[in-house]
């Protein structure tokens, strides 16, 4: 028999509503922000136009040294030689780390280096350590950015020095930070550090602070991405905010001032947090439901899904969401573990958004011929399962 239950159902009062302003803009040629958890895009301007990403470059950078230090490749202990094309981008004009010709740098200096104090002479290092020469370390840049979606991308050198080749898009981005944050959680804790120290061989030590104006904001909740500047380009951000497990992410290009990327970028992350929500729907390996079993050695078993689901709705319309079960039910015994019981749905009014597939937590026998002719007999008689 085909079972429907509704698990819960929104049906929220709300004294005032606020509409999403329609007419709500942000101050930069392309822009995107994105619910982290549910994956929902809240706003977009021209996301998919080419851009140069200027030292949101180093995202990737970093990325590609957290793929080997947790393959076990390279160590943050280690030491890299600094050749005199690293020297060359610590001179006057460039964002740096001032490292010197001959020096041995470790590669948790590099990458601090590079994270907190965007040191271009710090991601040549990092990159001739790694892969010899910058060339080849851009090539397993752009690998690495076709394996984890960014379709719209090519690297050619590490910093996001202007280069026409190094070009990419704010939604591919957008794909970089969320791998980042999601992926390497202990190493992204370098992007909410508000200073580094370098003690630097033969001179006194240097502290630079972060780059990101946001890390500044007090109680706003940034911690992370990344800055950029070309003079072509102007202004980027990569930036992404937390507040009670909740995250948003939103990349920017194209603000024309300093000051104009860190008012719009704030206004951004803030629209997001005030004119949605996000509801968890179920957790992975968590149990969604209890669901009868017929003829089994349990008569219950617990049903769950393989993701973490999370849906993302402006404030005014949260109301309207509606999470059911359908299965056919009881479920005959024997059951594998994982085996499909059913189905998880989620609508919106009676729209369907999303299903998924429910899954058995263990795996349950049948039981033997007498105690289903007992159980067979009950059912007849009483309508027990």
């Amino acid at each position: 028999m085909k079972k429907i239950l509704v698990l819960f159902k929104l049906l929220l009062v709300f004294i005032t509503i606020s509409p999403v302003n329609a007419e709500f803009k942000i101050k930069a040629k392309t822009v995107i922000l994105q619910d982290y958890l549910s994956g929902k895009i809240l706003y977009e301007k021209e996301p998919d136009m080419s851009i140069y990403p200027a030292s949101m470059t180093k995202i990737m950078t970093s990325i590609i040294a957290f793929d080997l230090l947790e393959k076990g490749e390279i160590k943050l202990s280690e030491k890299f030689l600094i050749s005199e094309n690293a020297w060359r981008l610590s001179q006057s004009g460039y964002s740096s780390m001032f490292i010197m010709v001959g020096d041995e740098v470790s590669v948790e200096n590099l990458l601090r280096g590079i994270i907190v104090a965007s040191g271009n002479d710090a991601c040549v290092a990092l990159a001739e350590g790694i892969a010899g020469t910058e060339s080849e370390f851009a090539i397993m840049m752009t690998e690495k950015a076709k394996e984890i979606g960014m379709t719209n991308t090519n690297f050619s050198n590490s910093s996001g020095l202007s280069d026409p080749d190094n070009y990419s898009t704010v939604r591919d981005i957008l794909i970089m930070s969320n791998y980042l944050i999601k992926n390497y959680p202990d190493f992204y804790e370098y992007f909410k550090e508000l200073e580094f120290t370098w003690n630097r061989t033969g001179g006194d030590p240097i502290t630079q602070g972060n780059r990101n104006p946001l890390l500044y904001k007090k109680n706003f909740g940034a911690d992370g991405i990344k800055t950029g500047f070309l003079t072509v380009e102007k202004y980027s951000l990569a930036s992404t905010i937390i507040r009670d497990e909740r995250r948003l992410v939103a990349v920017g290009s194209g603000f024309k001032t300093r000051n104009l990327r860190s008012r719009e970028s704030v206004k951004l992350l803030t629209w997001g947090l005030t004119n949605f929500d996000t509801i968890e729907i179920a957790k992975k390996d968590y149990t969604v439901i209890e669901l009868d079993v017929w003829q089994g050695k349990k008569d219950k078993i617990n049903a769950y899904v393989k993701n973490d689901i999370y849906k993302t709705f402006q404030k005014a319309r949260k109301k309207y969401l509606k999470v059911v079960t359908v299965y056919d039910g009881p479920i005959q015994a024997p059951i594998n573990k994982n085996d499909v019981l059913g189905k998880l749905k989620i609508y919106y009014k009676d729209d369907l958004l999303d299903e998924y597939n429910l899954l058995a937590s263990e795996s349950i026998k049948k039981i033997n011929v007498f105690s289903r002719l007992v159980v067979s007999l009950n059912y007849l008689i009483w309508g027990d399962v």
